[in-house]
C-alpha cells in the first residue's frame, strides 16, 4: 500500500496553552484520521522559542507514528512554507484597561504579516482557520493580506461555542449530547451571538417541541453560552484551552470530510446570505460535499428575535471591520 503523503500543518502560539493542548491530538491523528501523517510547522515568537522547544521534545516523546517532521520557528516565511493548513492560534489578548479598538490594532498588524506569510509561502489550496480573538476580524484581516488564497479558504471559529451550546441543551433536555442536532451560532465569536435554539433538533423533534420553555431559552441559555468563556476565566483564573482545542479539531475534521446529515457552525466570508453584509467573516451553518467544497446551508426560518440577534452581532463585526480597517490602512 502506498503511502499518504503527510499534510502539513502550520500552528502560530504553538507553545501557548490552547496550542499545547492541539498538538498532541494533531499528533496522534484525531484531527486527519489514523492513518494520515503528518508534519507540524510550529511557529512562536521569538520570546516563547524555549518554550517551544520543550513542546518539541513532548511531542517527540510521545513517539507519534504518523509525525514526519516538526519545525520550530519564530520566522513565518519558514513557518508556513508548504503548508497545506494554517491554524492561527496565537493572539495578543485583552488586558485590563486596553480598549477593544486597541486590541484590534495590535492583533491586525500581528495578522497583516501572518495573511502575508500565508499568501507569499504557503499552498495556494492552504486552508486557514483563525481561533486567536477577535478571530472573525484578525481572520478577514489576514484573508485581506493574502491575495494568493482564495478568500473561501478562510475560516475562523464558533465551533466552540456551538459545542457549548449543545451541551446546555442537552442538559436541560436530560439527553445525552449526541442527540443535539443542527444547532448553528450566528455571527461573532463575541457574547453577541445568537445560538439558534428554534431551528436546532433533539433527535428528529423540534427542539422547542422538547423544551417548552422559551424564556429559559432567551434569558438563561443564550446568555450563558454568550458568557461560558468569561465564567471559565472566573472559575479557572485562566481562558478555555482544552475545550479551545477541542473545537480546532471539530473543526477542521468536518472541514476535512463530508457533512454526514446537520450541518455545523463556522465563520465563513459572507455573500450576502440570510441578509449578512457581504464580505464579512460571520458566522453562518456549513455543510461540505463529496469534493471537498463547503457551502452555507439554505432555507432555514428566521423569525424575528432570531433575526434581530444576529443583525446585532453582524453589526459588532461591522463596526469592528471599520475600527480595523482604518486602523491598518485597509480597504
Amino acid at each position: 500500500m502506498m503511502k499518504k503523503a503527510p499534510i502539513r500543518v502550520a500552528v502560530t502560539g504553538a507553545a501557548g496553552n490552547i496550542g499545547y493542548a492541539l498538538l498532541f491530538r494533531i499528533a496522534s491523528g484525531q484531527m486527519f484520521g489514523p492513518s494520515q501523517p503528518v508534519a507540524l510547522n510550529l511557529i512562536e515568537i521569538e520570546p516563547g522559542m524555549d518554550a517551544l522547544r520543550g513542546v518539541a521534545m513532548e511531542l517527540d516523546d510521545c513517539a507519534f507514528p504518523l509525525v514526519t517532521e516538526i519545525v520550530q520557528t519564530a520566522d513565518l516565511s519558514a513557518g508556513f512554507k508548504d503548508c497545506d493548513w494554517a491554524l492561527l492560534v496565537g493572539s495578543v489578548p485583552r488586558k485590563a484597561g486596553m480598549e477593544r479598538a486597541d486590541l484590534l490594532g495590535i492583533n491586525g498588524k500581528i495578522f497583516v504579516g501572518q495573511g502575508q506569510a500565508i499568501s507569499d509561502h504557503a499552498k495556494p489550496s492552504c486552508r486557514v482557520l483563525v481561533v486567536g480573538n477577535p478571530c472573525n476580524t484578525n481572520c478577514l484581516i489576514a484573508m485581506n493580506s493574502a491575495p494568493n488564497i482564495p478568500d473561501e479558504q478562510f475560516f475562523a471559529m464558533t465551533r466552540l461555542d456551538e459545542n457549548r451550546a449543545l451541551t446546555q441543551l442537552a442538559q436541560k433536555a436530560g439527553v445525552p449530547v449526541s442527540e443535539v442536532s443542527e444547532l448553528c451560532v450566528w455571527g461573532n465569536h463575541s457574547p453577541t451571538m445568537f445560538p439558534d435554539f428554534y431551528n436546532a433538533k433533539i433527535g428528529r423533534q423540534k427542539l422547542t417541541s422538547v423544551i417548552t420553555d422559551e424564556i429559559w431559552l432567551k434569558d438563561t441559555f443564550v446568555p450563558t453560552v454568550g458568557q461560558r468563556g468569561k465564567a471559565i476565566i472566573e472559575a479557572r483564573g485562566a481562558s478555555s484551552a482544552a475545550s479551545a482545542a477541542n473545537a480546532v479539531v471539530d473543526t477542521v475534521r468536518d472541514l476535512d470530510n463530508p457533512t454526514r446529515g446537520g450541518f455545523h457552525s463556522v465563520c465563513v466570508v459572507s455573500k450576502g446570505e440570510y441578509g449578512t453584509p457581504e464580505g464579512l467573516i460571520t458566522s453562518m451553518p456549513v455543510t461540505v460535499d463529496a469534493v471537498g467544497n463547503w457551502r452555507v446551508v439554505g432555507g432555514l426560518s428566521l423569525n424575528d428575535y432570531a433575526k434581530e440577534k444576529i443583525a446585532a452581532s453582524n453589526a459588532e463585526l461591522a463596526e469592528e471591520r471599520k475600527i480595523a480597517f482604518e486602523q491598518l490602512g485597509l480597504e
